[in-house]
């Protein structure tokens, strides 16, 4: 593929489209960006290609399957060359669900869920603490989300 393929009102369109429902089947999009169900699909590979589209998730209600405490974590870093080093060990905690380089006050902010507050300290003090490189941390807790949601496109 050319290292030069715009992005035009179609592969917005689409995108728009699968952001609101990606399972709707590729006919219906193509039905509502007036274009064939072929094209979606091209369309689709040309911007998974281009690393536009990363794939595809579930939105999971964490607290209906027992996740019910979330926090976010600032992360002190003993360096900040450390990062990449530390970051690799912290996506191994299945709990931790996204994780930033950040600037300000800390040199991380981490996304954890847990079961429970002893769930919570429990990954605190025997995993992440122990991950070489983090000097020390402040954990928030997250008391209730009002908004998630990916950018909404332009057409």
């Amino acid at each position: 593929m050319p290292d030069n393929y715009e992005i035009d009102n179609v592969d917005l369109s689409i995108l728009s489209l699968l952001q609101h429902d990606a399972k709707k089947p590729y006919t219906e999009i193509a039905k509502k960006a007036f274009v064939s169900s072929g094209t979606v699909h091209v369309r689709m590979n040309k911007l998974e290609k281009m690393g536009i589209v990363k794939g595809a998730s579930l939105d999971l209600n964490l607290a209906k399957l027992g996740y019910t405490v979330g926090a976010f974590l600032g992360v002190f870093l003993a360096k900040s060359s450390l990062y990449e080093k530390v970051a690799n060990q912290l996506k191994k905690i299945p709990e931790i669900t996204s994780i930033h380089y950040t600037t300000g006050n800390y040199s991380m902010f981490v996304r954890i869920y847990a079961k429970s507050t002893d769930h919570l300290k429990d990954i605190l003090h025997d995993k992440i603490q122990k991950v070489e490189g983090i000097e020390r941390t402040e954990t928030f807790i997250i008391l209730e989300e009002t908004l998630s949601r990916s950018i909404q496109l332009d057409q």
